[in-house]
């Protein structure tokens, strides 16, 4: 299993708008330039974050971006699912999916539910504020 690129770089900018957790707010290109990532994708995902509810923007001359809960209790599967969806690692697994022509016939499919909620789990025990420590 592999992230998207979106979703890696929706990671990297949450944990460089932790780093700015309770100092002043941070802008969308701010968090390019600390991060690398070009401008039109962070503020791509800036608003899918903000749609989330992860992050929190502040318009006017001393707006910008905070994170609207602490990073504490924003986990790598939160910030996953804003930008991929519900995480599940098999088309089928999602309830109401029915694109799949082995489905009637699939003895796996009844254990999938147990598979991805494992997966999201595991991913929600690593918080935003583990993610943004800076590694010494």
């Amino acid at each position: 299993m592999r992230l998207s690129s979106m979703a890696d770089y929706a990671v990297v900018t949450m944990s460089a708008a932790a780093r700015h957790c309770g100092h002043a707010r941070v802008s969308a290109s701010q968090l390019a330039a600390e991060t690398g990532l070009p401008a039109p994708t962070v503020q791509k995902l800036v608003s899918r974050l903000t749609a989330a509810g992860l992050l929190r923007s502040v318009r006017g001359a001393h707006g910008g971006l905070t994170l609207a809960r602490p990073a504490a209790a924003i986990t790598l599967a939160d910030i996953i699912e804003a930008v991929e969806g519900p995480i599940a690692l098999t088309a089928c697994a999602p309830e109401g999916k029915h694109d799949c022509g082995m489905e009637t016939g699939c003895a796996v499919r009844p254990h999938w539910a147990l598979v991805n909620t494992a997966m999201r789990g595991a991913l929600a025990e690593v918080s935003l504020s583990r993610l943004a420590e800076v590694a010494a």
